[in-house]
């Protein structure tokens, strides 16, 4: 199948290169001629496990294809995705703009029956807007040319995307056309070869749906930090609560880790969209109101932790922390809403020298944070140690769940760890003449 993807950011390219995979002829279409020009190398512009093996080979055999001209990228494409970004405003909304003017250029510029398909996170009601857009378009040219406009939202999770896309849960379609719903299902169908995992439902459905999905997660980790913080004060262990109710299989285990909150590109943003569009429409979603304020404030845990610890010493100023993790979860080079800038930015804004480090992310956090006072991100697991007061482990990077622990001993002027993802457990701490602390347990001083 022809097919266009007018984007190329982490949606775009991964959606890209396993459509590829699967023997489609594919045209990723940006507007940045550098980007164009890294990826027809070879190379990609974003971290994900396993994507640039899989952007090289379809590109060096033929099938994956780059342009900055819409014009050429959908001209024989059956199928034409929008997969642009769709970032939060300063009130919470989502910004369309991105989208309208994908929408404006494809009626500007398509010469053929399209099935136009946003997988872009968009509120609900974007896809009758983009059928409106292009619809004025095509009339502005005095054209009559047939298209549908369909939803496929995406559900892809940073650091495992490639996986998700070859193996889906399921493959959400909105349209009320057969033979959208025909095409779309023609197009995924080596996806889900052990089973049917297409539903096709309405289009502001199938719009509403990812929200509710990204939403309802967003939930299960308010809620087991709010649940962890109970336990901090009446002397639970969260992590004994979290396997008494991860058993229920109403419940479940996954997404009920405790730990400093959610980032990332998604889960913030759609939280707040939805509680935008109900307010649009006058209701008041006090519930996934709370479950931003839960997150926001548990952003600012592990710094009140460390400002509690040192008070009775002077306070923070002057002293040195270690921080191992910037990204916002393992596995990615992304520190949108990361909790670790939100760390950095409360204890620098006290005087406290912090010394970061990230497998994958230190690029990125300099760009964005390297500016800060008192912020230096430096390069090696362990060098980041050396006479510091005390460490913080705030992403969950494999590499720092057994590290050498007699090893950060010598490097830091004392044995002070303050885990924000629960990664040791405490009586080893304990016995290795750690200071512990971690998020809904017992400390150990």
């Amino acid at each position: 199948m022809n097919v266009c993807i007018v984007g190329t950011g982490y949606v775009g390219l991964v959606s890209a290169a396993c459509f590829a995979e699967m023997g489609n002829n594919i045209f990723c279409v940006d507007v940045n001629p550098k980007v164009v020009e890294t990826l027809e190398s070879g190379k990609v512009h974003i971290y994900e496990p396993g994507l640039e093996d899989l952007v090289k080979r379809n590109t060096e055999q033929g099938r994956l294809h780059f342009t900055t001209d819409l014009g050429e990228g959908m001209a024989e494409a059956e199928v034409v995705f929008i997969t642009v970004g769709t970032p939060c405003g300063e009130d919470g909304s989502c910004d369309l703009s991105y989208v309208d003017a994908v929408a404006r250029e494809i009626g500007r510029k398509m010469t053929s029956p399209k099935i136009v398909v946003d997988k872009s996170t968009v509120p609900v009601g974007t896809a009758d807007r983009v059928r409106g857009i292009i619809a004025g378009e095509l009339a502005e040219r005095g054209e009559d040319i047939a298209f549908d406009v369909v939803s496929n939202p995406e559900f892809l999770k940073e650091g495992d995307a490639v996986n998700d896309f070859m193996k889906p849960d399921r493959v959400i379609v909105g349209t009320g056309d057969e033979h959208s719903a025909k095409t779309i299902q023609s197009l995924y169908a080596p996806f889900a070869r052990s089973r049917e995992k297409l539903i096709v439902m309405g289009v502001r459905s199938a719009e509403m749906t990812k929200y509710a999905a990204n939403c309802m997660l967003a939930t299960k980790i308010s809620f087991i930090n709010e649940v962890a913080n109970i336990c901090e004060r009446v002397g639970a262990d969260v992590s004994e609560v979290r396997a008494g109710i991860g058993s229920d299989s109403r419940i479940g285990y996954s997404f009920i880790y405790p730990g400093v909150g959610y980032g990332g590109s998604c889960f913030p943003k759609d939280v707040k969209a939805l509680i935008g569009t109900a307010a649009e429409h006058g209701y008041d979603a006090r519930l996934i109101r709370s479950v931003d304020e839960v997150n926001n404030a548990q952003k600012h845990v592990l710094a009140d932790k460390i400002k509690a610890y040192f008070e009775p010493q002077g306070g923070v100023k002057g002293r040195t922390l270690a921080i191992w993790g910037i990204a916002f979860k393992a596995n990615t080079d992304d520190i949108r809403e990361a909790s670790a800038i939100e760390v950095i930015k409360d204890l620098t804004a006290l005087g406290m020298k912090v010394r970061a480090f990230d497998p994958v992310a230190n690029a990125r956090a300099r760009g964005e944070i390297g500016h800060l006072e008192n912020l230096e991100i430096v390069d090696s697991q362990y060098a980041v140690l050396d006479g510091a007061d005390a460490l913080a482990v705030i992403t969950d990077w494999n590499q720092f769940r057994n590290p050498d622990f007699d090893r950060i001993k010598a490097a830091m002027t004392a044995p002070l760890v303050f885990d924000g993802r629960n990664l040791y457990v405490p009586e080893r701490m304990g016995k290795a003449g750690f200071a512990y602390f971690s998020i809904g347990r017992t400390p150990v001083e």
